[in-house]
């Protein structure tokens, strides 16, 4: 019998509220019971993970899902940071993202992503990639803690 794994925190990096909420219904329809914290743009995303106000008090993320267009810093420069960061780099990054284009994908995995995801535009489709996506980097994969 295998011991239920504790939940870990799964910061979401997304501007769209309309994507945002998508995600949340996903965690809840799954009955995902990991933490769902949200920033709505890369400076915030940036402050979330180092900690600064005001997120002093912020759990180290066990999995960042990061889209790419975002306000002030774009998920490419947030991504670049990330993985030049040393205690930083090693938490997964998903790229979840409309963009298609090769050179997106490609520039993504140059910057070290640990997964490139096309968002679906299907609301079921969305859900179930949702659920992979945390199938997969929570139960399957052995993560740092």
């Amino acid at each position: 019998m295998t011991e239920a794994l504790p939940p870990i925190d799964i910061l979401l990096v997304e501007d769209d509220p309309g994507d945002v909420l998508m995600t949340r219904e996903a965690f809840e329809h799954h009955k995902i019971r990991n933490n769902l914290h949200v920033a709505s743009d890369g400076v915030e995303a940036l402050r979330f993970v180092r900690r600064e106000a005001p997120f002093e008090d912020a759990p180290r993320p066990g999995l960042i899902l990061l889209d790419l267009n975002l306000p002030r810093m774009d998920g490419r420069e947030v991504l670049a940071e990330l993985k030049a960061t040393p205690d930083l780099r090693s938490i997964p990054v998903v790229v979840l993202t409309t963009s298609e284009a090769e050179e997106d994908i490609v520039r993504s995995y140059d910057l070290h992503a640990n997964a490139y995801v096309t968002k679906p535009v299907d609301f079921d489709r969305f859900i179930e990639v949702v659920r992979q996506i945390d199938d997969f980097f929570v139960t399957v994969v052995k993560l740092p803690r």
